[in-house]
């Protein structure tokens, strides 16, 4: 019988997301409350945390477990945290606000009511600090420094009720699969040792053999996309999942892979970002997270194996998903076909780049 990884840190997944059958009695509730908007990223995490994907938290973090989690990478009960989940709001607003109180956390954009938070605790944040810690720079041309020194002055914390996953399970009826859907379809199909791949582009031949190579070592790979807001110049979800759907169907034998979305909001954040696209996966049953070069980079900020060698800085039992660390992947036209730099032992002259930067052009 196949068995999964557990949880982060919790026997069972712990999604935030009320039961329909109280979401309608809260949500008049709701409309009393005094109203807390939220930008983009913040209600992406507001749907993580619905889905489970953000287990064991049970809401916004306090202000020692933000601090733990920008210098140490852990929370003050010691598990493991690499980037810091919090919800700001400029000092006004916060100053307004009291200990105990229960808001509502709507949507800035769209005015739409997302979750109830009762106010646990208010605190001021060192910018400079999380961004240097958790971003690793403190350049506001960083597209993830920016949201961090843009944001409010204070920091809310406290336990959510979540209403609603906004468009999502709508627009995406069979790519929007919540961390309980994904373990019920892996041991299903008898899957314990799973590969995810995170990605946020269409995936050209260089992902492909990235797959393939999970593939080999694995019962199956999760080909798992974000749905949530990216840079502007990335390809729209709904053209990436036809295409990848395409390559799936085409280029893979049938059961030996999964494709699948989430919500998140790419942060940027390289090497930490690439920590907590592993510990998600932990949560939605994934035993491996396939990390090629610059996992979650953007520009020149990281190297291209910072991904690989942060995890080597874990501490044992920090994370149950491991990285399966492939190296750069290029065409070679004397091997004919697809290698690594671990694998084929001919000249860089004879190497084909395949960037997806290009194909995005």
């Amino acid at each position: 019988m196949s068995q999964l990884v557990p949880p982060h840190n919790s026997e069972q997944v712990k999604p935030l997301l009320l039961l329909e059958t109280e979401r309608a009695e809260e949500r008049k509730r709701a409309e009393k409350f005094r109203k807390i908007p939220l930008d983009s990223r913040t209600v992406s995490d507001v749907f993580m945390l619905a889905m489970g994907a953000y287990t064991p938290l049970d809401g916004f973090m306090g202000h020692d477990d933000w601090r733990g989690s920008c210098l140490h990478m852990k929370l003050t009960s010691g598990v493991f945290w690499p980037i810091p989940i919090t919800l700001s709001v400029n000092k006004d607003l916060a100053d307004s606000l009291y200990a105990e109180e229960k808001v509502t956390l709507i949507n800035a954009e769209t005015s739409e009511i997302l979750a109830v938070m009762e106010i646990h605790e208010k605190y001021s944040i060192d910018k400079q600090l999380e961004a240097e810690h958790v971003y690793r720079t403190v350049d506001p041309k960083h597209p993830g420094v920016a949201k961090v020194l843009h944001q409010g002055d204070v920091n809310l914390a406290g336990p959510i009720m979540v209403l609603t996953e906004g468009e999502y399970p709508a627009k995406y009826p069979d790519l929007y699969i919540r961390p309980a859907q994904s373990r019920a379809m892996f041991l299903e199909r008898g899957w314990s040792n799973v590969a995810a791949f995170q990605t946020r582009n269409p995936m050209h031949r260089s992902h492909e053999h990235l797959v393939k190579i999970a593939v080999e070592v694995s019962d199956g790979v999760f080909i798992h996309q974000v749905l949530g807001k990216l840079k502007a110049g990335n390809i729209p979800a709904d053209v990436r999942t036809r295409a990848i759907q395409a390559m799936i169907d085409n280029y893979f034998r049938p059961g030996t892979v999964i494709q699948a979305g989430y919500p998140i909001e790419m942060r940027y954040a390289g090497p930490r970002e690439a920590l907590l696209h592993a510990l998600i996966r932990q949560n939605f049953g994934c035993s491996h997270l396939i990390v090629g070069r610059d996992h979650a980079g953007v520009g020149d900020y990281y190297g291209p194996f910072d991904a690989h060698h942060i995890f080597d800085q874990l501490w044992p039992g920090a994370l149950h998903t491991k990285p399966l660390k492939i190296d750069i992947t290029f065409y070679c036209r004397k091997c004919y076909g697809m290698a690594t730099a671990k694998t084929c032992p001919h000249d860089p002259q004879h190497h084909i780049s395949i960037s997806g930067t290009e194909q995005r052009e």
